[in-house]
């Protein structure tokens, strides 16, 4: 466990996120290996089932995990105050929650997923290989939400390494089943699936074990739990928009695959390929996003609002540094990284058009997150939840859509970076407007 509320703050956020970058890189590599090894051994078909997958899953999961991001928030003002009863209540909470929704979350799937993919218009010959791999992956929706879960309490605590090194074991471990489930015993799309879900229960049981017996307020085992209602409230409250705002950007990639949908296979799997690439692009921003919302939350609960802003600049600093190496790298590299899952000449060709676009606009998503980071960490996640569903349904899936009718594909990838500077202008204005300084579940004075 860490305190947030002393010492230097630029540094205190870079040693916080840090771990959670590496940790996030890792948790990539799960869905990275899976498009590389389906990519090069099974075919562009699978390549595309699986991309098209995840914006349903991610659908399926969002409103859930936004919730648990609220759980987060009151879990490290709780700490930040040095309530450790409210702390245990907290936790107890959660996992009740999460149990209960992964089990919803997991039949719902199952039972929709073909309707889904077929409405969104997916070619003929994706179709049932994505249905196969969302069947697989959706049985392990409780291993996923517990595993998660333990990482949110931990970064809530301000433990932010432990996480790492499970994760670390896990990916390795999906990359070896995957070679073994599909390159050797030939299971295909399904093989990817399973190794997966494999993987991700024996990082959540390997966790369970070790916190339960190195930390005192973390103890997972077949037991009462707390349902506290009254902090139940209080992190629906917060947690509410954030998940409604996952849920509602889940449904938006949703629809910008139902538009490359219309330009056939070789998009879908260029799409899916660039967006493997661009997730590692834009994760620091997401990662240090996270820490400074650790960060604000134990500091709004500490009541040091001049630390809240200090941090908010050397994170803002930070992250636009990063983008722009990002953006370089993108640019220079774009036809080679293509190449790392498929060798197809016109599935490279527009996933390096997707990069080069893209990737100029790489410091707006950064931007965006960084000033939302600080907004969640206050508990004020209503109006930003505006901003990012206006930025991409009021932006970003009209001009895709409209665009692609006059410049063809490229036109579809203009819509992002479009609605990345929009969301970033509106939500530093109402950082300036300052109304998030009074959201705090603890009150400042």
């Amino acid at each position: 466990m860490k305190d947030l509320t002393t010492g230097n703050e630029g540094r205190l956020i870079l040693r916080f996120a840090m771990p959670m970058l590496a940790g996030n890189i890792f948790q990539q590599l799960y869905n990275v290996a899976d498009s590389i090894i389906i990519g090069h051994f099974v075919g562009k078909e699978a390549l595309a089932a699986v991309g098209a997958s995840f914006p349903l899953i991610f659908v399926l999961i969002a409103f859930a995990i936004g919730v648990g991001m609220g759980f987060s928030v009151v879990l490290s003002q709780y700490f930040g105050a040095k309530q450790s009863g409210n702390v245990e209540k907290t936790i107890d909470t959660l996992w009740v929650f999460l149990f209960f929704s992964s089990l919803f979350i997991t039949l719902t799937g199952i039972l929709l997923s073909r309707t889904i993919l077929k409405a969104t218009g997916l070619p003929e010959d994706v179709l049932p290989l994505a249905v196969k791999y969302l069947h697989i992956y959706l049985s392990g929706t409780l291993l996923f939400f517990g595993f998660n879960g333990m990482t949110a309490i931990l970064r809530g605590l301000g433990d932010s390494k432990t996480p790492l090194w499970f994760l670390i074991i896990s990916t390795i471990a999906n990359i070896i089943l995957d070679l073994v489930f599909v390159v050797i015993f030939g299971w295909g799309i399904a093989g990817v699936a399973w190794a997966t879900v494999i993987a991700q229960a024996g990082a959540f049981l390997a966790m369970v074990l070790w916190l339960n017996r190195h930390h005192a307020m973390i103890n997972l085992s077949w037991r009462p739990y707390q349902f506290d209602r009254a902090i139940f409230r209080k992190s629906l409250k917060i947690g509410l928009p954030t998940g409604f705002q996952q849920t509602f950007v889940s449904l938006g990639m949703l629809a910008m695959y139902g538009i490359v949908n219309r330009f056939g296979t070789d998009a879908v799997a260029a799409f899916a390929a660039a967006g493997r690439i661009d997730s590692f692009a834009v994760m620091p921003a997401m990662n240090f996003s996270a820490a400074l919302s650790s960060f604000v939350g134990q500091n709004i609960g500490a009541n040091q609002l001049q630390r809240v802003r200090n941090g908010m600049k050397a994170t803002l600093v930070m992250t636009s540094l990063i983008s722009i190496g990002g953006t370089i790298l993108a640019w220079l590299m774009g036809k080679q990284l293509m190449m790392i899952f498929t060798t197809d000449p016109e599935v490279i060709k527009i996933g390096v058009e997707y990069l080069r676009i893209v990737c100029s606009f790489y410091i707006f998503f950064s931007a965006m997150f960084t000033f939302n980071g600080l907004l969640r960490g206050a508990g004020d996640t209503l109006i930003p939840m505006f901003i990012t569903l206006m930025s991409l349904w009021l932006i970003r899936i009209p001009l895709s859509y409209s665009l692609s009718g006059w410049w063809g594909i490229n036109g579809i990838w203009w819509g992002i970076p479009l609605a990345w500077i929009s969301g970033a202008i509106f939500s530093y204005l109402y950082y300036k407007a300052g109304k998030w300084k009074g959201k705090g579940v603890v009150k400042i004075s």
